[in-house]
Order: C-alpha cells, then sequence, then structure tokens
C-alpha cells in the first residue's frame, strides 16, 4: 500500500516537534550557526565557570541538533521514497556531525583537569546536572586521545556509521516484496507479512515464506557480508585505537555496567539450554514428529487466534497495563489521540517498529500493524518506550533524562509480559491458554536464549576480525550455524538457509546491543512479578526507582535501586523458574 492511501489517524503528527518544513528550515539555519560559539570556550574548560557555560550551551545545541535530526529521520523511515525527506535526513546527519567536530575539543579537555578539580566540580552544587557526565568523563580518561585525534574521529563518524545507513537501504528500500501463496490469495512478502506467514497452519506456506524471504538475503549476502565485515573491523579498530582490550569492552565500559552482568547473563543460558531443548521437543511433537526453523512460530493450536484489528487490540492493551494505574492509562490513550503512532505498513516505511522523540517534544511510536498476536504485544512493548522516555523526561533535565541502552528494553518487556499475564487470567478456554503460553515460551525463546545467541555471534565476529581471522559469507554462516544447532538443540531441523539469519538482522550494526534484550527480560519478569505481587509500594518503587529514573546514575545501578541486581544469581533464577513453570504449564494443557 502507498502511504498517500493510508488513513490519517494511523499516521504519525511530526508537528508536535515542528509545525511545518519551514519551522524546521529556520531552526536548522539557527543551530548551524549557533555550533560556532562552541568553540570560543577551546582551551578554557579547566576554569569551572567556563566549563558550567559550555555544558550549558551545549545542551542548548544539543537539543535543538536531536530534535532536528529525530524529525528529519522519523519523516524519512515513514516513507523512504519520499526524496525531501531523505534530504532532510542526509543534512540532519551532516549537522550532527558538524556539531560532533565542533565539540570534540571538550572531553580530551575535560579529561585533562587533574582528579582533584574534577572531584570539586563533582561535589560543586552548581553542576548538580553534570554531576554523572563529569563521573562518566574521570572513567573514560585512560580512553580519551588527543585534541587533534577526537577531531578526526568526529569527522569520520560520518562516514563509519554509514554501514547501518547501506544495510538500512538494502533491507527497507531495495528488497522486492514476491508473493506467497496462502489460502488463495498471493500475499505480497514484507518484513510484517513474513512473520504473519510463519504463524500460518499449513506448513507449505511456512516454508515457501521462509524460502522466498531468505533468498531475497542470499541473493544479495556477498554485499552484506561485506557490509557487515567493514562495520565490526570499524568496531575493533575504534576500541583499539582508544585503548580498550576489545570492541566488546569498549562497549561495557561505555554502558557504564560491570562486565560481571555478561558472564553471569552467559551462564544462565547455558544453564537453561536443556529447558529450551526440552520445550523444542514438546513443540516437535504438537507438530507432528518434524519441527523445522520455519515451525517455530506457529502456534500450537489452531483453534485460537488472537490476531484483531488496531482499535481493539490498543484498548486490550490499556487494559492490561491497568496495575500500572489510571495516570499510566490516560498517558497511553493521549498517545493514540494526538497522533504520536505510526500504525500501518506502506512502501517505503522502515520495516519493525520502534520508540523515538525528542526531549520537550513528546515520544513517537513507529509500527507496521499486520494484525497478528504478536502485533498486539509489539504496540504494549513499544509504548512501554514511550513511557519510559515521558516520565524520564518529565522527572530530569536534559542531560539526566536519557536512559542506557541498557536498560531501554526494560519497562518495553514488563509491559509485555503484563499483558500476556492480563491476556491469560482472562481466559478459561484451553486452547487460548495454550496458545498464550507458547506465546510465552516463544517470548523467552525470542527475546532470552535467541538475543544470547545473536551476542555470542557477534562476539565470535569480532573476536574472529580480531585475530585476523576474514569475515566473508562461508566463515560467518558456519559460525552462525553452528550457533544455532547449539541452541535448538536436534529437536528441530536446521534449514539450510537458516545459516543466513545474521544476513538479516539490523541490530547487528549497533554493536553488542542485542544481549541487552537478553538482561532486559531478565530484569523485566522480575518487576512484572514486584508490579503483580507487591502491592502499592512496589509500584511506586518501579515509577520512582526506574521510570522516572533516566540516566542519572549507572544503568546498573538504577536497576538495582528499582529491585534488580543484576550481579546476583535471583533475577536469572526468577526468570529460569518462570520460564520452566510454563513450560510445565503448557506439557499439561498438551
Amino acid at each position: 500500500m502507498k502511504r498517500e492511501f493510508v488513513d490519517e489517524k494511523y499516521k504519525w503528527d511530526l508537528s508536535h516537534m515542528f509545525a511545518s518544513r519551514l519551522e524546521w528550515e529556520k531552526s536548522f539555519s539557527a543551530t548551524n550557526s549557533k555550533i560556532g560559539e562552541i568553540g570560543g570556550y577551546r582551551g578554557k574548560l579547566i576554569n569551572p565557570e567556563m566549563a558550567l557555560k559550555f555544558f550549558r550551551l551545549a545542551d542548548e545545541i544539543c537539543l535543538s541538533v536531536e530534535r532536528l535530526y529525530v524529525y528529519a529521520h522519523m519523516s524519512m523511515n515513514a516513507d523512504g521514497t519520499n526524496g525531501e525527506a531523505v534530504a532532510l535526513a542526509e543534512r540532519a546527519t551532516s549537522l550532527s556531525a558538524t556539531l560532533g567536530a565542533a565539540m570534540s575539543f571538550a572531553t580530551p579537555e575535560l579529561t585533562a583537569i587533574p582528579e582533584e578539580k574534577l572531584d570539586e566540580m563533582i561535589r560543586d552544587p552548581r553542576f548538580a546536572d553534570y554531576e554523572y557526565t563529569l563521573k562518566c568523563i574521570k572513567r573514560d580518561k585512560p580512553h580519551v586521545l588527543s585534541d587533534k585525534e577526537e577531531y578526526i574521529l568526529a569527522r569520520l563518524g560520518e562516514v563509519t556509521h554509514g554501514f547501518k545507513d547501506i544495510f538500512e537501504k538494502i533491507d527497507s528500500v531495495d528488497l522486492p516484496h514476491p508473493t506467497v501463496k496462502a489460502g488463495g490469495t498471493k500475499v505480497p512478502l514484507t518484513h510484517g507479512t513474513y512473520s504473519k506467514l510463519l504463524e500460518n497452519q499449513d506448513p507449505a506456506v511456512r516454508k515457501k515464506a521462509f524460502a522466498t524471504y531468505y533468498a531475497l538475503y542470499e541473493e544479495r549476502i556477498n554485499t552484506i557480508a561485506a557490509c557487515y565485515a567493514n562495520s565490526v573491523k570499524k568496531n575493533n579498530i575504534i576500541a583499539e585505537i582508544r585503548g580498550y582490550k576489545s570492541a566488546l569492552d569498549a562497549s561495557m565500559e561505555s554502558d557504564d555496567v560491570p562486565a560481571g552482568v555478561y558472564t553471569k547473563l552467559i551462564e544462565a543460558v547455558e544453564a537453561g539450554l536443556p529447558d529450551l531443548h526440552d520445550y523444542m521437543e514438546d513443540r516437535r511433537e504438537a507438530l507432528g514428529g518434524t519441527m523445522h526453523m520455519y515451525d517455530l512460530y506457529v502456534p500450537l493450536n489452531n483453534d485460537a487466534d488472537l490476531g484483531t484489528d488496531y482499535e481493539e487490540a490498543f484498548e486490550t492493551v490499556v487494559k492490561a497495563l491497568s496495575p500500572l494505574g489510571e495516570e499510566y492509562k490516560r498517558r497511553l490513550i493521549a498517545m493514540r489521540d494526538e497522533r504520536r503512532i505510526d500504525v500501518m505498513e506502506c512502501e517505503g516505511k522502515r520495516s519493525g517498529a520502534y520508540s523515538w522523540g525528542a526531549y520537550g517534544t513528546g515520544p513517537y511510536v513507529l509500527l507496521n500493524y499486520s494484525g497478528t498476536a504478536h502485533d498486539i504485544f509489539t504496540i504494549a512493548h513499544e509504548l512501554g518506550h514511550a513511557m519510559h522516555s515521558e516520565y524520564s523526561d518529565e522527572s530530569l533535565c536534559y542531560n539526566k533524562a536519557g536512559y542506557s541502552i541498557f536498560v531501554a528494553e526494560v519497562a518495553s518487556t514488563t509491559n509485555e509480559i503484563l499483558l500476556l499475564k492480563y491476556l491469560l487470567n482472562e481466559t478459561k478456554d484451553n486452547a487460548t491458554r495454550k496458545y498464550l503460553l507458547s506465546y510465552y515460551l516463544n517470548m523467552f525463546r525470542t527475546t532470552f536464549f535467541r538475543q544470547a545467541m545473536f551476542a555470542e555471534f557477534e562476539l565470535y565476529a569480532h573476536n574472529a576480525r580480531k585475530k585476523g581471522e576474514a569475515l566473508t559469507v562461508e566463515s560467518l554462516s558456519k559460525a552462525y550455524l553452528k550457533l544455532n544447532k547449539k541452541y535448538y538443540g536436534k529437536a528441530v531441523i536446521h534449514d539450510r538457509q537458516i545459516r543466513y539469519e545474521w544476513a538479516r538482522i539490523p541490530h547487528f550494526y549497533n554493536a553488542f546491543y542485542v544481549y541487552k534484550y537478553a538482561t532486559g527480560i531478565t530484569a523485566a519478569v522480575t518487576l512484572a512479578d514486584m508490579i503483580l505481587n507487591g502491592g502499592q509500594a512496589a509500584r511506586d518503587r518501579y515509577f520512582d526507582k526506574f521510570l522516572r529514573a533516566g540516566g542519572h546514575k549507572s544503568p546498573y545501578e538504577i536497576l538495582k535501586d528499582a529491585g534488580v541486581d543484576l550481579l546476583t544469581d535471583r533475577p536469572y533464577e526468577v526468570a529460569m523458574r518462570e520460564f520452566r513453570t510454563t513450560l510445565r504449564a503448557l506439557e499439561r494443557e498438551m
């Protein structure tokens, strides 16, 4: 469907950021001019008074650039065939790079300040808005380069970030949409319809969709492999230049998360694989004794189908999230009524779903709603992101409001679990319960186990390249297939084309992001349990210590304050116990 034919109520209204393109142009011009003022602070940041003025000016300009950037890229994401929107996005990207270059002197200068003086600034009440920023600067001292070197890296950022943009163009614009026959109807194969076709009860439809979809990537596999290999190479080179042991160490330290969290996660995944293999065996038996990779998403009961139209799905989500209170409910409804949700899939639109926005203008959500049960959970998930941003933005200053990627998936996954629990409580129908229990187990499979598998693949790719091994189609695909067999076990047939799954994962271009989904569901299971069973005090703790916490301190510490210490065994034990309990409940229904 072309975007022009989508009902206006299903398109987001970006006027909350800029009333018109003319207003965007005026802001662009003013911001571009103001960037020049930053240079006036070069060489002066050792003076606390000048440093404070610089921080405030930087906040003002960074916020302006953020709004320009978000507006432009959201316009392009809604319709990548719109040349004007693409041009705006390119200009915004260039402006962001210009700002980065202009500010490149700041971190080296601040890092060069003696620790005693940095500590004085951290204790100074005037720097209260920048306390955590200064602590991070002190932490990063060993990895900051000279003024000139930081400037060069900042300028190169416009190029080195291009691998992700190239993949998105291949994935969202260049891929054709062949048709797959399902129930006598030819269905255009898109990212959105693919997931729906994998839920089709006809195995021939699932097989055809799988083979056709992966053929699109296999036809472009050499280009994608070159793109990803160079993205990995870039990550390793920058980590090495900055003096980190590895790209992974650079990522963990930049998140301000103890390395032990990563180790704990991997240990938990390893310990839980036998339970995952049991689940795969149960599914295999339920499906008649044979299970392929394209059978992992099909509901185990064809009498249960929660797919529905968008309006009903939205109302269901609002009801399910009622344990979070009336105010939260009102905010969800306002998201819909203010047209902050772009709902329908259309030609040229970015695939998948996300929540985005700029500080002070409110969050937005992009969907590609096609009516599946998964799409209902996606609504809850993305609204969780949106509310996390909204509460943090309202509670904190610009410098502290933005939360770390490490905690970015916690509120969203908590919402999904609350929705799942609501639906299970609402139905007494065995077929529907079976469907929902299977869906919950698949949530664990995709968000805990699968993301951990992705994380292992990323680690393999970066380690192999660091050792001088070439990342080729063959080496990447061989490594991926080996991991796929390790995680899913012998109950599933590992179809040939699954070795190319790595080639269609956009998050791989944001290195070491995916493991945070796994730690996210670990935290979310614990928090959802607290919300549902801990009374008003637990709900208040969730809002005060997490949703309103933004990024004012280490994300690990924020979760710890909220009741989830990821350096201890308990959150992982709670998550794995939930998986086993759900598996046993499903087995009783089968």
